[in-house]
């Protein structure tokens, strides 16, 4: 109970006298506040700054600017463009002589021309109409395009047309004619430089000569009516090949 002195309010009978002390009240004890004695604070130092260097701003290129510059340069940059891989073009050709005239002539088949083959008697017809030999001479061998079925030569159209020519104009330097007939579209195309758009026409081809361009034995055979137009074109022409005194 944390009792430190008990005084009876009577006196206890037997009970050895009070200390007077005890009975005394202390007076309450005052504790003077204490002031600290004042600090003399250090004097301050002056702080000398450094020399300030002086900043060169670099220019750093935006991440921005980086990709618009990059874009400009690929797209400035020449693009390397891959030549589309033609096939090479597949034909047969015979080369005949009938008269003053060389007859180059498309094959419909591929194979050599047989007597009784009907686009070789509808041949014989237009050179017998044209006033020619109807029994032409073959001269060399078929040209068949491609050369090879196999290899890196090229065998494209212009090395198709290059070939074709130059068949053709060594036959012309052993033997020259007065007028070359090109019938068939492969015969045109690679011989004559031409088209569909040529035919019934007369061409001037470098190093051939003056060529006239017919359409095919198998298409005169499937369209008839193609046999008149023929038939007037030979006529403007007929001068070019008849001996002088015919």
């Amino acid at each position: 109970m944390q009792v430190v002195n008990w005084l009876p309010r009577t006196e206890l009978p037997f009970a050895a006298p009070s200390r007077p002390e005890l009975l005394a009240t202390p007076e309450p004890l005052v504790v003077a506040p204490v002031t600290p004695a004042p600090v003399a604070e250090p004097p301050v130092e002056p702080r000398v700054k450094p020399a300030e260097r002086v900043k060169i701003e670099v220019p750093r290129p935006s991440l921005a600017s980086t990709r618009t510059n990059a874009k400009v340069e690929e797209e400035a940059a020449p693009v390397a463009i891959k030549a589309p891989i033609v096939p090479p073009p597949r034909f047969a050709l015979q080369l005949l002589r009938a008269g003053r005239c060389l007859v180059l002539v498309e094959l419909p088949t591929g194979e050599t021309f047989q007597a009784r083959d009907p686009a070789y008697l509808l041949l014989k017809d237009m050179l017998r109409a044209a006033g020619l030999p109807d029994s032409p001479q073959i001269v060399g061998e078929p040209v068949r395009w491609p050369l090879l079925a196999r290899g890196t030569m090229d065998q494209g159209p212009e090395a198709a047309r290059d070939f074709v020519q130059g068949f053709v104009s060594a036959r012309l330097e052993d033997a020259p004619c007065v007028c070359l007939w090109l019938i068939g579209l492969p015969a045109i195309r690679f011989a004559g430089e031409a088209n569909a758009e040529a035919f019934n026409r007369e061409l001037q081809v470098e190093g051939l000569g003056p060529v006239w361009a017919l359409p095919g034995l198998e298409l005169l055979m499937e369209e008839p009516q193609r046999k008149a137009d023929v038939w007037q074109a030979m006529r403007r022409l007929m001068a070019r090949w008849k001996e002088p005194n015919e």
